[in-house]
């Protein structure tokens, strides 16, 4: 069942043993926190791994106007980028030597397929992901909420369990990748 922002921070809220919200523009300390504290705690439970839900790929609009420096385009990145994984021309999305400027991404080349992490909606999040923002956000709001540095420990190492479970979970949603270009193999096999 897709959630929303307030739900996944009410959610923490309880784990936490805090009055829920219906809302994060609610008068309430509760609600307060939880607004300035999920946006942060989302994208750094995203950017802890690459997770499936978040990964997409997109041809890069190229600008008109060439760098000034080591590369002969630069592209403009998607506007819910929140990292780049890899960048190939034509129908593959890697092996491009590129570099990231700001907002843009140079490369040697006329078109570039980008392979990237993207902030999706809290409605796409699936269950194994919610359980790790979730112990993740409670434990965030432990100590501003209760003052109980011991309490707020404890949530971290569970919310540290929880992430390393979902990791595992996502993990295994495609083929795993084989070993290339590896020089000890080539070596061995050679």
């Amino acid at each position: 069942m897709p959630l929303t922002e307030a739900e996944l921070c009410s959610a923490a809220l309880v784990k936490l043993g805090a009055r829920p919200v219906a809302s994060l523009d609610e008068p309430t300390v509760e609600a307060e926190l939880a607004a300035r504290l999920y946006p942060v705690v989302r994208d750094a439970t995203l950017l802890a791994h690459p997770w499936a839900f978040s990964l997409a790929q997109a041809e890069l609009e190229r600008d008109p106007v060439p760098p000034a420096g080591d590369f002969a385009a630069s592209f403009r990145l998607p506007p819910d980028l929140l990292r780049t994984l890899s960048a190939g021309c034509g129908e593959s999305g890697r092996g491009l030597v590129y570099r990231v400027f700001g907002n843009r991404l140079h490369a040697d080349a006329t078109r570039v397929l980008l392979t990237y992490q993207r902030r999706p909606a809290a409605a796409e999040f699936p269950p194994h992901f919610v359980a790790a923002l979730v112990a993740r956000l409670a434990a965030e709001l432990c100590l501003p909420l209760t003052e109980n540095a011991a309490r707020a420990e404890v949530l971290h190492r569970l919310a540290a369990s929880e992430l390393k479970l979902a990791k595992s979970v996502d993990s295994q949603q495609a083929t795993p990748r084989a070993i290339e270009d590896f020089t000890l193999v080539e070596a061995r096999l050679g």
